[in-house]
């Protein structure tokens, strides 16, 4: 194999991954796209407002929560493909209202929960819950 041949070889190797890469960052995308539809119609809320909420209201401090900057707490379950599970604290089908009461007000549902009553609202509480279901 000549010199020049091992080149262009090697540049269509490199052109070959890049369109790999570049059509599985598409199919992502579009998957991540129809994730948040879902997640908007199930709860009405805008996971693209949630992230300070759920700093602001010391979610990430006990949950590891994918995509929240240093939500890696350990008190509580991670919150990753929450949509996914069938009940919520252990107790409560898991559904887009049960989750929003759960956020709101914990204990009255769970008296003896470790997660407090943080003061979220229940805007805020559909906000997060679009977040923790279109992941």
């Amino acid at each position: 194999m000549s010199e020049l041949s091992r080149r262009d070889a090697i540049k269509l190797a490199v052109a070959g991954a890049a369109v790999v890469i570049l059509l599985g960052a598409v199919v992502f995308s579009q998957m991540e796209s129809r994730h948040s539809r879902v997640a908007v119609a199930l709860t009405g809320g805008d996971a693209t407002r949630a992230p300070p909420f759920l700093r602001r209201y010391g979610c990430a401090g006990c949950h590891d929560i994918p995509g929240v900057p240093g939500a890696d707490g350990l008190v509580g379950p991670p919150l990753g493909n929450l949509r996914q599970r069938v009940f919520i604290a252990g107790v409560l089908p898991n559904n887009a209202d049960n989750l929003v009461k759960w956020i709101v007000t914990p204990t009255s549902i769970h008296p003896a929960s470790a997660m407090p009553v943080t003061g979220t609202s229940e805007r805020e509480a559909r906000d997060i819950a679009a977040y923790l279901y279109r992941r």
